[in-house]
C-alpha cells in the first residue's frame, strides 16, 4: 500500500509539473505578443501627452554612438555604458538582459535544436555576438544629457503624482538625496556606541522596515544605536529620476551620500533584504574596514554554472517564466515583459491611493496598511532598472563579492531565510555560506519571503539585538588586544 500511493503522489507531482509547464508556455507566448502590442500603444499615448515618446529596450542598435561626445557601451566583460556624470565620465555596468531576452517559442526553438543536436552528434553554432551594442533607450538618454534637450516632466504621466511619491521634487535639495528614517537616543546626542543601516529589498521602502522591527526594538537599544533605514533611488519617498540606469554603483553612491556622509557614520552594521543583500556585500567590499556586522534575509545567491552567461543565468532563476507559484509568476512578468510590466505599474502603483481606500474600507479600517506603502510607491523606470542592473548585472561581481568579504573582512556574518519562500529557495542562503564558512545560518520554518520579517517582528529584533552585542564583544576583544600589544614592553630577540 505504501508503494503503491507513493507513485500515486508521484504520477500526480508529475502531472502538476507538465500542467503548470503547459500553460506557462501558452501564458507567456501570449505575452511575449502583448509586449509587443503595448510597445506601440506607449509609444502613442507617450508623444500624445508628453510630445515624445520614451524609449524602451524592444530595439537595438549594432553601432556604437558616434558623435562629437562619443559614448560607447562594450561588450567584451559585459555590457557597459561610459555615463557623462557631472564632471567626470564614469563606467556603469548595464545587463544585457535589458535588450535581450529571448520569446518563450524562440526559447523553446533553442532548447529542441540543442536536445536533437546532442542526439544524432551535431555541432550548433551559438549566435554570433557584436563587439558593441547599444539599446536605442541607454542612446537616448545619453544624448538627452549632451544636447540638453526638454526635460521630462515629473512624474510622467503613467507615475503616480501622490505627495509620498514625489515629496522629493518639491525640495531642491531633496533630489539629491535619499529618504532616511533615522532614529535614536531621545536625549539628542548624535554620536552613539553603535549605528546601523537598514536596506530593503526589491518594489519595497524603508517602511519594511520602520513599521515592524523598528517599533520591536528595546529602550536599551534605541539608548546606544542610531537607525537608519532608506529608500532606495526610485522607491518610496526617494528621488525617481526619469534619466537614471538605477545601476548598483548609483545605488551606492546615494546610500553614501545621504547616510554615511550626511550622518558622519565611521562604522556600522547593516541588516539587508533579498535585493538589498546585493547592495549590503557591495558596500561591505567597499567600506571593509568599516562593517561590523552582516545581517543578510534572502539572499538571492545563484552560483552560476560554467559555460552560462551570468546575468541571463540569473535571470531564468530569479524569474523563471512560470504560472505557479504566484510569486514566480509576478516576478516574471515584472523580470521579461518590460511594457507588461509597465501596465501592472500603471495599475497598481499609479493608484495606489485607491487600493489603500478599498482595503481600508472592506476591512472596516481595522487593518494597518503600510504594506500598501511598501510595494507600490515606486516608478516603472526605477523598478525596471533596478531589477536587471542589480540583480542580473551583479551576476558576475557576486563571486568576487563574498571572496571578499570571506578574506579581508572578519565582521559577523549571519544569514536568514524563509523555509516557504517561493521567490528565492533556501539554498541560496546555503549556498552562500558555503563561500563564506564563518557564516551562519537559520531557516524560519513556515515562513516566506515577506513573513520572514511581517509578522515576526519581535522575534527577529532580539535576534538583531543579539548579534549586534557578540558583534560589540568581538570588536572589543580586539580593542582590548590592540591596547595590550601597544602598552607591551618590546624586547629584542638575540642575534
Amino acid at each position: 500500500m505504501g508503494g503503491r500511493g507513493g507513485n500515486d503522489q508521484s504520477l500526480l507531482t508529475l502531472a502538476g509539473e507538465l500542467l503548470n509547464s503547459t500553460v506557462s508556455f501558452l501564458v507567456f507566448s501570449f505575452l511575449d505578443v502583448l509586449d509587443v502590442v503595448l510597445c506601440v500603444v506607449y509609444k502613442l499615448i507617450d508623444y500624445a501627452i508628453e510630445a515624445e515618446w520614451k524609449p524602451c529596450y524592444c530595439s537595438s542598435s549594432n553601432n556604437m554612438i558616434t558623435s562629437s561626445d562619443s559614448f560607447m557601451v562594450s561588450m567584451n566583460r559585459g555590457p557597459k555604458v561610459v555615463r557623462l556624470c557631472s564632471t567626470k565620465l564614469q563606467l556603469e555596468d548595464v545587463s544585457d538582459t535589458l535588450y535581450s531576452r529571448h520569446s518563450r517559442v524562440s526559447e523553446f526553438s533553442r532548447k529542441a535544436t540543442v536536445a536533437v543536436a546532442a542526439s544524432t552528434s551535431m555541432s550548433v553554432r551559438s549566435p554570433a555576438t557584436t563587439s558593441f551594442a547599444v539599446s536605442s533607450n541607454i542612446m537616448e538618454m545619453l544624448k538627452g544629457k549632451i544636447e540638453r534637450r526638454r526635460p521630462q516632466p515629473i512624474p510622467l504621466w503613467s507615475d503616480c503624482d501622490c505627495k509620498i511619491c514625489n515629496s522629493w521634487s518639491r525640495s531642491p535639495s531633496s533630489t539629491s538625496q535619499l529618504y532616511v528614517r533615522a532614529e535614536g537616543p531621545a536625549d539628542g546626542r548624535t554620536t552613539t556606541n553603535e549605528d546601523v543601516l537598514f536596506i530593503h529589498g526589491f518594489i519595497s521602502s524603508s517602511t519594511f522596515w520602520t513599521e515592524t522591527v523598528f517599533q520591536e526594538f528595546t529602550a536599551e537599544t534605541r539608548s546606544r544605536h542610531r537607525l537608519f533605514a532608506v529608500d532606495l533611488l526610485g522607491f518610496g519617498r526617494s528621488p525617481k529620476p526619469a534619466d537614471s540606469l538605477y545601476t548598483l554603483r548609483e545605488h551606492i553612491d546615494m546610500i553614501e551620500k545621504s547616510v554615511l556622509e550626511r550622518y558622519d557614520v565611521r562604522s556600522f552594521h547593516i541588516v539587508a533584504h533579498s535585493l538589498g543583500c546585493i547592495i549590503a556585500l557591495a558596500m561591505a567590499v567597499r567600506y571593509p574596514n568599516a562593517v561590523k556586522s552582516l545581517t543578510l534575509l534572502a539572499p538571492p545567491y545563484f552560483p552560476v554554472p560554467r559555460g552560462e552567461e551570468p546575468s541571463q543565468f540569473i535571470m531564468r532563476q530569479v524569474a523563471p517564466r512560470k504560472v505557479w507559484p504566484a510569486i514566480a509568476f509576478g516576478a516574471s512578468m515584472a523580470c521579461w515583459y518590460e511594457h507588461v510590466s509597465r501596465t501592472i505599474c500603471l495599475l497598481i502603483c499609479k493608484n495606489h491611493r485607491l487600493w489603500d481606500s478599498l482595503f481600508k474600507f472592506f476591512s472596516g479600517n481595522r487593518m494597518r496598511t503600510f504594506m500598501i506603502e511598501v510595494f507600490m510607491c515606486h516608478t516603472h523606470n526605477a523598478a525596471w532598472h533596478t531589477l536587471h542592473n542589480v540583480i542580473c548585472a551583479s551576476a558576475e561581481k557576486m563571486e568576487s563579492y563574498l571572496e571578499t568579504v570571506r578574506e579581508k573582512l572578519t565582521c559577523e556574518v549571519r544569514v536568514f531565510h524563509g523555509g516557504n519562500d517561493e521567490l528565492l529557495p533556501v539554498d541560496c542562503s546555503y549556498d552562500l555560506a558555503a563561500r563564506i564558512p564563518r557564516a551562519r545560518v537559520k531557516v524560519f520554518e513556515k515562513k516566506d519571503h515577506v513573513t520572514i520579517i511581517v509578522g515576526q517582528q519581535r522575534a527577529f529584533a532580539r535576534e538583531l539585538e543579539e548579534i549586534w552585542r557578540e558583534a560589540g564583544k568581538k570588536g572589543g576583544r580586539h580593542s582590548d588586544e590592540e591596547e595590550e600589544e601597544e602598552e607591551r614592553p618590546k624586547t629584542l630577540c638575540p642575534s
